[in-house]
């Protein structure tokens, strides 16, 4: 069987787009991955070809618009922690009043829109207003980090599952209780990969240290996927020193546990207990490269 490309995707393109017409408008919540355009899924690349209305956040390589209609309206609503945003009321109004008037809109984000990528809020409100919404998963940037850390999530002698966090609460919630969480993961050999962790490392890793031990593994992982992508290993007493002394910035994210004693990467390198020679690693060894 001859395998699915580009030119046959974008063959199907019209034909997809008049059944859409004649059906009215509809919103596609859609997951552009950590970064590589390589890396979006063939559902993804259809959906994004016969959209003609995305809303693209600030996180979306441009490169992934290139499989976007000619014709398409691209409208960027930047959504990036601790910085000047798009309204998310705005977006959500904005996915709406173009889904009735027949458009059919991709709402473009990073990674996954189920992971932190307010895929709750968004299918609600467009679903409320009875337009048709549908979803297109895509590769999130925590499971990422661990592939380009040459490392599982779980391993059945290190890790026996993960916890998804962010480490960046909402306005006006609380922040985790880095403490109940760190003896949790402890007792159950449990993974963290912390979500928007950089600008609040100092109050993780203070509360991680109250239930994991000092030299638990971390792997810092920055723009995961991308040409820029840098990975830096320490241990959890050195977490936020290396932050400071390698000026990690986000997008990043921090893996805490002993599932990087499996990584290829950590064992190239050193195994990081020594926090005072903390390490960054070359170039990313795993773009497009077969492990073995």
């Amino acid at each position: 069987m001859t395998p699915p490309n580009l030119p046959l995707l974008n063959s199907a393109r019209e034909s997809i787009d008049c059944a859409a017409a004649a059906n009215g408008g509809e919103c596609v919540l859609v997951g552009a991955g950590p970064g590589d355009p390589e890396l979006l899924t063939l559902k993804a690349v259809k959906a994004i070809a016969r959209a003609t209305v995305l809303l693209v956040d600030d996180l979306v390589n441009q490169a992934v618009l290139d499989y976007a209609s000619p014709t398409a309206r691209i409208v960027h609503v930047g959504k990036r922690g601790g910085c000047k945003s798009t309204p998310q009321a705005f977006i959500e109004r904005l996915m709406i009043q173009e889904a009735q008037a027949g458009e059919v809109v991709v709402r473009l984000k990073g990674g996954d829109p189920a992971i932190f990528g307010r895929l709750g809020e968004e299918l609600e409100h467009v679903h409320a207003a009875g337009v048709r919404v549908s979803v297109v998963n895509g590769i999130s940037s925590g499971v990422m980090a661990a592939t380009a850390m040459a490392c599982p999530l779980t391993h059945r002698d290190h890790a026996h599952g993960v916890l998804l966090l962010t480490g960046h609460a909402a306005p006006g919630q609380q922040e985790l209780d880095w403490a109940q969480i760190a003896q949790l993961a402890h007792a159950q050999r449990l993974t963290l990969v912390i979500y928007m962790g950089v600008k609040g490392a100092a109050g993780i890793q203070a509360g991680l240290l109250q239930g994991l031990p000092q030299h638990t593994p971390v792997a810092l992982v920055q723009s995961a996927s991308l040409p820029t992508q840098r990975r830096i290993m320490t241990d959890l007493r050195g977490l936020v020193e290396t932050i400071a002394a390698e000026q990690v910035q986000s997008p990043a994210i921090i893996l805490v546990g002993d599932v990087l004693k499996a990584s290829l990467v950590l064992q190239q390198y050193g195994d990081g207990h020594d926090t005072t020679h903390h390490y960054r690693s070359a170039e990313p060894i795993l773009r497009n490269q077969a492990i073995g």
